[in-house]
């Protein structure tokens, strides 16, 4: 088994569990650790696989929190970096009446992480490097440890896997920057997945098959476009075919995108890379398959996290 490396955000998400009210009027807020590349991690550690996080996050209890829960997974935290200067990140997230999300981004110490903190991690002990943050194209720190991790995994030769994470509480003025940078990651990752409206918008189409022929075009990638209950989109060399899904009683789809991503890393971790690079379409159908089935048990809890304890390698079989 091979180790993977997570790189990204690490946060607190403040949910409103105050039905239909704005953050303005909301009173009760649940604490949830969070961020998708830690999300990512948790998921590849339920499941059995080796799995480090870089990251960065405050000195202060929500900083330790984070740290105590991804131990709990068996997510190495030696590159979870503590920040004396800066606060751990806060989202604050309601779901209002008109089922639009109130959102703040109280940002602080996971947009530090930078170039030095990453420059002793040796890439050479990883197969694979996962990059799903979104918060990583904002300006910033952590921007340019982002770009500088990916130069040095096209160096050292790893599996470059990239989910964007498109925010558009985050981006809504300035979305050029975000389609910049992540069509840089793109045309260097080996697999990437993104959800139907992420491919739309990267792609400046209208519709999920123009998208799919775009990325078509992008040489040497296999990618995954997430259709919620219909399943997944598998885009591998020339050809896109739907993946179904299991059918569920679905709690909560927070997590089910990287649930599914952490799952398609796992069993890479299992090959080698010359047995990734030689995967058929009918094995990439298998990976994604029981990606799909841990995607959907993860929507039948509440919280990714929580989800997250009740997955295993058995869900596979």
């Amino acid at each position: 088994m091979h180790k993977i490396l997570c790189v990204g955000e690490a946060l607190i998400d403040m949910i409103c569990t105050d039905r239909g009210s704005s953050l303005t009027d909301g009173n009760n807020f649940l604490k949830k650790p969070g961020g998708a590349p830690t999300n990512v991690a948790a998921a590849i550690a339920a499941l059995g696989g080796k799995v480090e996080l870089a990251a960065k996050v405050g000195v202060d209890p929500f900083g330790d929190h984070l740290v105590e829960v991804m131990k709990s997974f068996g997510v190495s935290t030696q590159w979870m970096i503590r920040d004396m200067d800066h606060f751990t990140t806060f989202a604050f997230v309601s779901l209002m009446e008109n089922g639009e999300r109130d959102f703040y981004f109280n940002r602080g110490a996971d947009g530090h992480l930078n170039i030095e903190d990453i420059s002793e991690i040796d890439l050479s002990e990883f197969s694979i490097i996962h990059f799903g943050s979104a918060t990583g194209f904002l300006p910033g720190p952590l921007q340019g440890a982002y770009h500088t991790l990916l130069e040095r995994a096209r160096n050292e030769k790893l599996f470059i896997s990239f989910d964007p994470n498109y925010r558009h509480l985050l981006f809504k003025d300035d979305q050029e920057s975000f389609i910049s940078q992540s069509h840089h990651f793109l045309s260097h990752c080996h697999f990437f997945k993104v959800s139907d409206e992420e491919a739309m918008l990267l792609t400046s189409t209208s519709t999920l098959e123009a998208a799919a022929q775009e990325f078509l075009n992008i040489p040497d990638v296999v990618f995954a476009i997430t259709l919620g209950k219909e399943g997944t989109m598998l885009g591998f060399k020339g050809i896109t075919t739907i993946i179904p899904s299991i059918p569920i009683e679905p709690v909560d789809t927070t997590g089910a995108g990287d649930a599914f991503v952490g799952a398609v890393l796992y069993q890479l971790s299992q090959l080698t890379a010359d047995g990734i690079a030689n995967l058929d379409h009918s094995q990439w159908t298998t990976i994604f398959t029981h990606a799909n089935k841990a995607g959907a048990r993860t929507c039948e809890y509440t919280g990714a996290m929580e989800a997250f304890k009740f997955l295993n390698n058995k869900i596979f079989e």
